[in-house]
């Protein structure tokens, strides 16, 4: 489990066809300490099990599964990917509750500087728009962030801070550009017991 407040925007030392999936190593700098094998870190949203450590070189395995449901493959071509290590018991919860299993992919349509803040337009794929709750919480490349203004067929807005586009590598997506996209753990569980009780009903 995690929060969707980034620690680092970590550079990718290398990405490498391996096993059938591909073989992702990443610089966790400062963010490798008290990190080891068999940990899992939110790599640009999506959880990924640390299956190497070479100093603060973390080592992970992504599945063709993995690779199919995900844009790694072109990601890892920029060079940097936000990081978040695992929630701990105790910790202050200072996004929202994110489970590092990725939705789908949503799409950048616009980008709108206003001086040093931003507000991005992102396009979420259909099986996100029950997820999508006004002034509700989305991850975005593992970050947390509130949907602003949410319109007709799941395109919705996102306001960010210089502290954010700072730290993450949101600042650096260009319109078109894929994103990895995880709907609110609330409004899914609200979702699914709606769901069982229609599904009752409709058997009673």
């Amino acid at each position: 489990m995690f929060t969707g407040i980034v620690e680092k925007a970590a550079p990718v030392v290398s990405a490498e066809e391996a096993k059938g999936g591909l073989l992702l190593k990443v610089d966790l700098g400062e963010v490798a300490e008290g990190v080891g094998a068999g940990d899992s870190i939110c790599v640009a949203g999506a959880c990924l099990t640390v299956i190497s450590l070479d100093g603060t070189v973390a080592g992970f395995d992504l599945s063709p599964e993995t690779l199919d449901k995900t844009g790694f493959r072109a990601m890892v071509a920029d060079g940097v990917v936000n990081v978040e290590r695992s929630l701990r018991v105790g910790d202050r919860l200072g996004g929202h509750f994110v489970s590092g299993h990725v939705d789908g992919l949503g799409k950048v349509l616009e980008l709108e500087e206003q001086d040093e803040f931003s507000v991005h337009t992102y396009q979420a794929p259909p099986s996100l728009f029950s997820c999508l709750v006004p002034k509700g919480s989305v991850t975005v490349d593992g970050v947390s962030l509130t949907i602003a203004e949410l319109r007709e067929e799941g395109i919705f807005t996102v306001a960010l801070i210089p502290e954010t586009l700072e730290r993450t590598t949101l600042s650096r997506l260009s319109v078109g550009d894929s994103v990895h996209l995880e709907g609110d753990l609330l409004s899914k569980f609200v979702q699914r017991i709606m769901e069982c009780r229609a599904e009752g009903q409709s058997q009673g």
